[in-house]
């Protein structure tokens, strides 16, 4: 349990010194000796600590669990100068310690990834499902599950889904950023004509830079794709022209920190309704995803017919 529990503390990979606890350290008066050396003996077998580690046991406290009072275990190193606290659970007769973690699960999971000011398709704002995908518009994997993924969602369930991107540019793809920056220059002006460019950036991703695969032509191509979008669906063209121009990533880097902290590590990655998934998955995995979203929403979903629908299997998904 500890060794998988408390990773941080063994990801420092040092040598345990035997170092007893310390008597100035220890502050509980209702630990006796004996118990303090059997607590450490058990947390020196399943961590590493840093070296001439002395460990400093608190006083026990009130738990929420049964049985169990709380307990915590100091650790410092002299020679480091590391030092870090454990939190732990001690059975009332002292005969075992444990870990608890408890997480809150009180609010709504649609609300655990943000799809504020991103443009949609599909379902209105208040869908009862709202699927929102990590898109990298230079990755090929996203390319496929973009052009067969989500058509099959909304002929499948209609207005009951919403669909939302946001950019999550690798920096493995050189000219992935400034696509998502134009298009996002596209999203301020035109939901419709922010998607039309998608569309188009995915189907023809593999064109772009030309034969010598060219950076700068690859930018030119994506510029020329989103000012004809925007004159298509009659956007502002001088709004349109500075922001292009203008090269703000601000929007792009806030949308990498969203997804890291989601732990957003590849390209595609989706949340449907809060549940995440990224790599390999058949199509009808993603229909019980949303089956699923939907029961908990209070809403039927389609019949299915899985024997109709397209075996789409997606190769794994692009690391960033």
């Amino acid at each position: 349990m500890f060794k998988q529990l408390l990773l941080p503390l063994a990801a420092l990979a040092f040598v345990v010194a035997g170092t007893s606890i310390s008597a100035a350290q220890t502050k509980a008066s209702d630990i006796s000796p004996e118990l303090q050396q059997r607590v450490e003996v058990m947390l020196r077998s399943k961590a590493d600590f840093p070296p001439a580690s002395t460990i400093g046991l608190s006083k026990r406290g009130p738990s929420e669990i049964p049985g169990f009072d709380t307990l915590d275990a100091h650790f410092s190193s002299a020679l480091t100068g590391e030092s870090g606290n454990l939190s732990l659970l001690i059975s009332k007769d002292g005969t075992r310690v444990a870990q608890f973690t408890s997480y809150d699960i009180a609010s709504d999971p649609r609300t655990k990834v943000s799809a504020e000011g991103r443009p949609s398709r599909g379902g209105l704002e208040d869908a009862p499902v709202l699927i929102v995908g990590f898109d990298d518009l230079e990755c090929p994997y996203c390319a496929k599950l973009h052009q067969e993924l989500f058509p099959a969602l909304t002929n499948r369930y209609k207005d009951q889904v919403r669909i939302v991107y946001q950019s999550f540019p690798s920096e493995g793809h050189p000219w992935a950023m400034r696509a998502a920056v134009d298009t996002d220059c596209l999203a301020d002006e035109s939901s419709p004509a922010y998607w039309a460019a998608v569309d188009e950036m995915h189907a023809h991703a593999a064109e772009y830079g030309g034969a010598g695969r060219k950076l700068a032509v690859a930018e030119q191509q994506i510029d020329t794709e989103v000012e004809e979008q925007g004159r298509r669906f009659h956007v502002d063209e001088d709004k349109l022209q500075a922001c292009i121009h203008k090269q703000d990533t601000a929007p792009e880097k806030a949308s990498l920190v969203i997804g890291q902290h989601l732990g957003v590590t590849k390209t595609p990655t989706l949340f449907v309704n809060g549940v995440k998934f990224d790599g390999a998955v058949p199509i009808t995995f993603v229909f019980d995803l949303v089956d699923n979203a939907l029961r908990a929403e209070g809403k039927t979903p389609p019949p299915r017919e899985d024997s109709a629908q397209p075996a789409v299997v997606f190769p794994p998904a692009q690391s960033h």
